[in-house]
């Protein structure tokens, strides 16, 4: 469990736990993010669970046109590279043009890219030629098996750092469905992260509102944790009502440690197990 491969600034790779990628879904302004990423520092370091701090610095994927896509790419990407220094843990951001690559490469540690965009085979070797660790996020309509492919063109490119998130499979037209056998399918080809909070979304609602089902978050979690995932990926916020993006599905802050207490404990209890 866990990555095989350093990220710079990632502490306590060495404790077996899983690791977390955390945050709030769009960076809103530089205090609510420092807020957020300080609170979720102290946690993971009692806990000694590796973190790296997420954050969109725009938000391509809206379905409204009046739904909010950020502050501004350079004063968001600022923000991203000062949360980073501030509290010295690694930093991910998604793209969403082989473009923004290079550009986002300077401010980040790890480069994501959206489950929309996952396909795209010019998008993800414009990532993996950055030489920064790669986030795929697995699209809702793809089968766990045909991940296989995305990773092999992140690997063509030199880059060895990649690993898969599962985010849930369209289920219907306003439902997602994790398939928790494509989990240990992925591992096969990189480590797998389950993303407990997007996996919970109701996409394509009437309103053009993303709705969500947080109270089933924990549930998500603690199945992932069972079954042997590398990493917890989810979408945090001290106040999610106020929340500009995602409010619908995300974790309240003052909920976070004791959900990672709950998940370490099946964790230990796996371990005892083998």
């Amino acid at each position: 469990m866990g990555l095989p491969f350093d990220i710079p600034k990632l502490k306590n790779q060495d404790s077996g736990r899983f690791f977390l990628i955390a945050g709030p879904c769009a960076i809103e302004g530089r205090d609510m993010a420092l807020r957020i990423a300080e609170q979720i520092v102290e946690i993971t370091q009692r806990y000694r669970i590796p973190y790296i701090f997420k954050g969109s610095y725009r938000k391509a994927n809206r379905t409204r046109p009046d739904s909010f896509t950020g502050i501004g790419d350079e004063k968001a990407l600022k923000i991203l590279r000062e949360v980073g220094e501030t509290f010295d843990v690694p930093v991910l951001t998604d793209i969403h043009l082989p473009s923004e690559a290079a550009m986002a490469a300077e401010y980040v540690d790890v480069l994501q890219i959206p489950a929309f965009l996952v396909r795209q085979t010019d998008i993800i070797e414009a990532a993996a030629r950055t030489g920064k660790p790669v986030n795929l996020k697995k699209g809702q309509f793809m089968a766990p098996a045909s991940m296989r492919f995305a990773v092999e063109k992140v690997r063509r490119q030199g880059n060895s750092k990649v690993m898969i998130t599962e985010r849930g499979t369209m289920f219907g037209y306003t439902d997602l469905i994790v398939d928790m056998r494509g989990l240990p399918l992925m591992r096969r080809f990189a480590p797998v992260v389950l993303d407990i909070t997007h996996s919970l979304q109701q996409p394509n609602q009437a309103d053009g509102v993303t709705g969500g089902r947080p109270e089933l978050i924990a549930t998500i979690a603690r199945a992932g944790v069972a079954a042997g995932i590398d990493g917890i990926f989810l979408e945090t916020h001290y106040n999610p009502a106020e929340a500009r993006s995602d409010a619908a599905n995300m974790l309240p802050l003052d909920r976070l440690d004791d959900l990672l207490a709950r998940l370490i404990r099946i964790h230990e209890a796996l371990e005892v197990s083998h």
